[in-house]
């Protein structure tokens, strides 16, 4: 790289060859994405060398003092460092825009898929041998999976608060700040623990119904065993959210592939081979999640951070906490309230409707996920051009239209590949044929509903990253009370499982609008140059 030297007294003097450079020695920032190289000669030599690991990037210009006053006063150099991915990104063109951002949010898929495939899995086993047992997983998956995605303001509070300790460059910090989320994490889970062993079969029965009582029983099973590992999987929820707050996604998705794996090799050995139904399935999962929590774990002590070390948050670290998750709070309960309520009439309807309704909410739920990974590429990208030191509003709406392009292809691929299972290839879940009958009632619905969620959360996701947190909450807590009213309605008119579908088809498209709305407002945050109105928090990538 050239390194120019310049004198403050209209003189010019060259540096010298690396052979004048006496100990070299390496600097390496841990916290920083690239290592740079420093070659420093004591005491005479007052400017500092820097040599990037990388080809292309940014000039700063650097004057650091050795021991030399004088040497300080006569040289300044010119370094180049390495920019990092995000200022690569919203540079470039359209198309290879969209291809790196594809590239970019690829491996975050697998995170969000692993979780859905679990159930996906047992749903299909257990629908093998049993239309009961299938049923029984509705409302069982619902206090399982459901729950699960409510603690989701965990992994968001610990995204954030690890991607602030990282910008500080104090390691200490942020090993306090991941062993108060652990602490967090851990009490969340026990309580969860506690709830599901007493008073599990209590809200089961409360939510699947009198008309259901035969299935409470293996529900009940099934919750109470899942349960085991609520401790297990919130510890390892904070783990996972720290590791990608530090720009590292293989470690989790590593941990992720593994437990599929043991989740899959189990339901084969406990359910198909010894025949333990439900109850194998529900062994099977809770194994697989607790190898997942020990893997993520592990991969945060290789990090050099203790996964073990574990500190009672302060009052005011409490109120940061939940400053940071209360709207997100709010928004995953709306969504996590209308699907269970869609279940819970399901639940009434009688044990084939609810059987075939379990079927399509687990290929949704599988579904459904490959858009997340384009929420979490807005919330990582839009800050900087949205209030960052390079704020751009243009390069933001060309980041969005990107998004939007590929959530509209994606979200179309995905309608299409999950309407086709079910369609094409029902008795992988059931060989009922009363079941596969309700299955292919609500396949169109399912594919209006689908094909827009991939656009939603890329809205949604440049939403949150601008810090619209009222917005958000205000819109989803709206869409949820108006989607429960059309579920009164359509359940009071007798219209069945279509019903249903057909609000969750309303829930989404409402979700769309109005979050498409409030981006193409003139005064919205991609238009005006005003940010005052937005309450600016600390929000990061999920």
């Amino acid at each position: 790289m050239n390194l120019k030297t310049m004198a403050l007294h209209s003189h010019t003097t060259h540096l010298q060859t690396r052979k004048r450079l006496s100990h070299p020695s390496i600097l390496y920032n841990p916290f920083h994405r690239s290592s740079v190289r420093y070659a420093v000669k004591p005491r005479s030599f007052g400017a500092l060398v820097a040599k990037s690991e990388r080809g292309n990037g940014r000039l700063i210009t650097a004057c650091i003092a050795g021991g030399n006053a004088d040497a300080f006063e006569e040289e300044q150099v010119v370094v180049e460092v390495v920019g990092s991915k995000k200022e690569e990104l919203v540079e470039q063109s359209l198309w290879k825009q969209v291809k790196d951002i594809v590239m970019f949010s690829g491996p975050a898929t697998g995170l969000w898929i692993c979780g859905p495939l679990m159930s996906l899995i047992s749903t299909a086993v257990i629908g093998q041998a049993s239309s009961t047992e299938l049923a029984a997983l509705g409302p069982g998956t619902v206090f399982c999976d459901n729950m699960n995605l409510l603690f989701m303001f965990l992994s968001i509070a610990t995204s954030n608060m690890v991607a602030t300790a990282l910008a500080k460059r104090d390691k200490k910090e942020l090993q306090h700040q991941i062993s108060i989320l652990l602490f967090v994490g851990l009490t969340c889970g026990v309580l969860m623990l506690l709830f599901t062993q007493f008073l599990g079969s209590w809200a089961l029965t409360a939510f699947a119904g009198p008309k259901n009582v035969h299935i409470i029983p293996a529900a009940s099973k099934y919750v109470q065993i899942r349960g085991l590992a609520w401790p297990a999987i919130l510890f390892g929820l904070v783990a996972q959210s720290a590791s990608l707050g530090m720009k590292d996604s293989l470690g989790p998705l590593k941990a992720l592939v593994v437990a599929s794996v043991v989740n899959g090799l189990g339901h084969v050995v406990l359910c198909n081979m010894l025949h333990y139904g439900i109850t194998g399935a529900a062994w099977a999962t809770m194994a697989s999640q607790i190898v997942a929590a020990c893997m993520m774990i592990e991969a945060l002590n290789k990090k050099g951070f203790s996964a073990f070390s574990i500190t009672v948050p302060s009052p005011r670290e409490c109120l940061l906490i939940f400053g940071i998750a209360g709207p997100v709070f709010v928004t995953m309960f709306s969504k996590v309230a209308f699907y269970s309520l869609m279940t819970y009439f399901a639940t009434a309807m009688g044990t084939n409707i609810v059987a075939a309704h379990q079927v399509m909410i687990q290929m949704y739920g599988m579904c459904v996920v490959w858009g997340e990974p384009l929420s979490q590429t807005a919330q990582s990208f839009m800050p900087e051009l949205l209030y960052g030191v390079n704020r751009s509003l243009e390069k933001a709406r060309m980041l969005l239209k990107s998004l939007v392009i590929i959530g509209a292809i994606l979200g179309l691929a995905i309608g299409v590949i999950g309407m086709s299972v079910p369609w094409l290839f029902p008795n992988i879940f059931t060989f009922d044929l009363k079941v596969i009958q309700e299955m292919h009632k609500v396949l169109f619905l399912f594919f209006l509903s689908l094909s827009i969620t991939p656009c939603t959360h890329s809205l949604e996701g440049t939403l949150l990253a601008g810090r619209d947190l009222t917005f958000i909450s205000l819109s989803m807590s709206s869409c949820f009370s108006l989607g429960a009213l059309l579920l009164l309605l359509v359940n009071s008119r007798g219209f069945g499982l279509p019903g249903c579908w057909f609000a969750l088809v309303g829930f989404q498209w409402a979700r769309f609008f109005l979050a498409l709305r409030r981006l193409l407002s003139p005064n919205g945050m991609l238009h005006s140059e005003d940010l005052g109105s937005y309450k600016v928090g600390k929000l990061k990538a999920t």
